[in-house]
């Protein structure tokens, strides 16, 4: 399929992110992710959901060069992702992940330095960053600087990672599953944190879940996915009404839940 033309809406400073006819391929095996025609506008944080297997992943990979698409274009800050040296571009690109993936043997202030360090940072800037992010994530500086992974609990070490993936100030921000290790109230609590943090920053975010809480406690906008494909796009309000048919699916087990908890509720275990 071909690109689509330019056009003002894809050419705005408006658009951080756009995926023109975008679809990525195993030769001689499956279509990962197919004809994918989305925005990401400066400033918004917009969900992928779907169920595992619809190509979320696939497609956050799209923008950091951790893959290129097989067929039509994704364009990052302005232009195509192919143009970019990859290095250069994900200095630009935080990217956060389930499993944090922190250096076991550095210390919370070394991790939180990684990419500072790689682009020359002097100590005293870096110093200073590490400890600016590490209270805007509620873990005072000088209880938490010297610690190590090992010594953290899963909800900060997840805020370490989220404090590394911000440490370079990069414009564009990708988490994958972030929270999804989490226990359910740490994960609650780091949701409600990362919005905040958002509220101020206003990072361009892309985040994958399979999880609706999730997408709509955090999202300005959901993409849903299902088979490979974008078959919907929604702000929050919008997804109540959608007529695609995991939107439908994924109410319906709202809906499915709340006679249960009301039975519960009701005839508490003796």
């Amino acid at each position: 399929m071909p690109i689509p033309e330019e056009n003002s809406s894809a050419n705005s400073d408006d658009v951080a992110i756009e995926f023109r006819a975008a679809s990525y391929a195993i030769a001689g095996a499956a279509v990962l992710v197919a004809d994918i025609n989305l925005q990401v506008r400066t400033g918004e944080t917009l969900v992928l959901l779907g169920r595992s297997g619809s190509g979320k992943s696939t497609t956050l990979k799209l923008i950091n060069r951790m893959l290129d698409p097989t067929a039509g274009e994704v364009r990052v800050l302005g232009k195509p992702t192919r143009a970019w040296e990859a290095t250069e571009l994900r200095r630009r690109i935080g990217y956060v992940i389930q499993d944090v993936g922190l250096f076991p043997h550095r210390t919370v202030a070394r991790n939180v330095e990684t990419v500072p360090r790689l682009l020359g940072w002097e100590r005293d800037r870096m110093a200073a960053r590490v400890d600016e992010l590490l209270r805007l994530l509620g873990m005072p500086p000088e209880q938490f600087r010297d610690r190590y992974p090992h010594q953290l609990s899963g909800g900060q070490r997840q805020r370490v990672g989220l404090a590394r993936a911000l440490a370079a100030d990069p414009p564009v921000l990708l988490m994958d599953e972030p929270f999804g290790a989490l226990d359910p109230l740490t994960r609650s609590e780091v949701e409600a944190e990362f919005h905040q943090l958002q509220a101020r920053l206003k990072k361009t975010v892309v985040l994958v879940t399979h999880d609706l809480i999730e997408a709509l406690a955090l999202a300005d906008r959901i993409a849903m996915l299902d088979a490979s494909r974008v078959i919907g796009q929604y702000t929050r309000e919008e997804f109540f009404g959608a007529d695609d048919r995991v939107s439908r699916a994924y109410r319906a087990s709202l809906r499915a839940a709340e006679p249960v908890l009301a039975q519960m509720r009701e005839q508490p275990r003796a």
